[in-house]
């Protein structure tokens, strides 16, 4: 599949779509505490998108069915929202959101820290997280490679002695979830597709305080770390021009 460069009148379009998905992320993460279920987190997102008259775009997905992914601690990835699910004190929440607006993708992921105290581990591990999504943004200029961008994520998280999640990657975004290329949060500087204008990446770090390895549950989604290390996600769309990396989920 080849990959699609957007016009500028296009990113304006992912730009509103990227806006969406950020103000239910932060009304998510203002909601965010202990006792809430991760279906609580669901319907506050479904109700947000519904009222801005966009559509989900995970729900229906291969029959994905729900709105956001919810992956606690150990969860990587895919984590399906439920009644079950109480977030505790210490916990961390990744919080995954696609919405269809006007035809156009928005897609961007952020992990919470639930109540006041998480160890000082699992705080480092966000800061490293959401620092290593920034080095692999900053890679994301018309002439680099989808290596440079990988490798600059890898580096910084190796460095901090965390590892990189190499089962799921980021990926192009448009008019669907997932276009070409993939862009994964590891590789070596030069490699791979090389960026030109208007192309949209989501760039998405999934790292983990153990080793890389991952197992998916019985429920076919909710993916894992194999070790019982926990992991953080952070995850933003990003439009590449001429004058250097647009995030469209800010």
């Amino acid at each position: 599949m080849a990959i699609v460069c957007k016009s500028a009148a296009e990113i304006e379009k992912m730009r509103k779509s990227g806006r969406l998905v950020r103000e239910v992320l932060d009304a998510l993460k203002a909601a965010v505490k202990p006792g809430v279920s991760t279906m609580d987190l669901e319907r506050i997102a479904g109700k947000m998108i519904q009222d801005a008259g966009a559509k989900p775009a995970f729900k229906g997905y291969h029959d994905y069915p729900c709105v956001l992914c919810t992956s606690i601690n150990q969860e990587i990835v895919h984590g399906i929202p439920s009644e079950k699910r109480k977030l505790k004190e210490g916990d961390i929440v990744s919080i995954d959101c696609g919405v269809i607006l006007d035809g156009y993708y928005g897609d961007a992921a952020i992990t919470v820290a639930v109540g006041a105290e998480i160890s000082p581990d699992l705080v480092r591990l966000l800061e490293v997280t959401e620092a290593s999504l920034y080095r692999g943004i900053e890679q994301a200029r018309v002439g680099n490679s989808v290596g440079d961008v990988g490798a600059a994520v890898q580096e910084y998280v190796e460095a901090n002695g965390f590892s990189v999640v190499r089962e799921f990657v980021g990926h192009g975004i448009g008019t669907r979830l997932h276009e070409e290329p993939q862009v994964p949060n590891f590789g070596s500087r030069g490699q791979g597709p090389k960026l030109r204008e208007g192309m949209v990446l989501a760039i998405e770090p999934m790292v983990n305080t153990g080793g890389p390895g991952v197992r998916v549950l019985d429920d076919k989604w909710t993916a894992v770390t194999e070790d019982g290390g926990f992991s953080a996600h952070f995850e933003h769309s990003v439009a590449v021009t001429k004058d250097g990396p647009v995030i469209l989920t800010q």
